[in-house]
């Protein structure tokens, strides 16, 4: 699964030689990765509750659209197939439309917090909910949604960008873990400081008796 070997063109490689990054790339061209996804996809991707897909039309033009659930709403199937319940939305299917004319979409998830982004390359699959009920077993979700279709991916590639340039960000669940954790450490000095003061007020009484 080497994602260099999909995502050089050659004209891409001209413009590598033109700016002399191509002896660089070559040698990550050659390397053997593994065939699927390692444990740490897999982690990676069971937290993230969103992520962006592109794809393209008939008309040639590309379609980035960012999909969003509850965390872990997207699923690993196996080491090579991810897949989600496709929710009901605005019904404009520009998604659904492309991936029925051109299969092959690039996902980009991200994990903000932490600054890493994860990049796939993938062809799409549209599955019916009907003809597939273990399958959306598998996917089910505890949360209020209304699913019309599955969306497999079939990897083909993937890769690690670097973090420059992510902002950290946080979701209002992260600020109040942080905030929980504060108060809960707050509360602990301030019953520290209370029996340090009851401790110290009976060594007093002691001593003046």
């Amino acid at each position: 699964m080497n994602y260099s070997r999909l995502a050089f063109t050659d004209t891409i490689k001209e413009i590598q030689k033109d700016q002399g990054s191509r002896h660089a790339y070559e040698r990550v061209e050659r390397m053997e990765l593994p065939d699927g996804l390692s444990f740490r996809e897999m982690s990676f991707i069971k937290e993230r509750d969103s992520f962006y897909m592109a794809s393209f039309g008939e008309n040639g033009f590309p379609y980035i659209q960012h999909r969003g659930g509850p965390k872990g709403f997207v699923k690993m199937i196996d080491v090579k197939t991810l897949a989600f319940l496709d929710f009901t939305g605005n019904k404009q299917y520009i998604s659904t439309g492309n991936v029925k004319t051109h299969k092959k979409v690039s996902l980009i998830l991200m994990d903000y917090v932490n600054r890493a982004r994860l990049k796939i390359y993938a062809e799409a699959e549209i599955v019916s909910l009907e003809e597939n009920p273990e399958l959306v077993e598998k996917l089910e979700l505890d949360y209020d949604y209304k699913a019309e279709r599955i969306f497999l991916f079939h990897i083909k590639a993937f890769d690690w960008n670097c973090p420059q340039h992510i902002t950290q960000r946080y979701t209002f669940e992260d600020i109040s873990k942080l905030n929980k954790q504060r108060d809960d450490y707050i509360q602990d000095l301030e019953e520290q400081i209370e029996g340090l003061k009851k401790q110290i007020k009976e060594n007093f009484s002691e001593q003046k008796g």
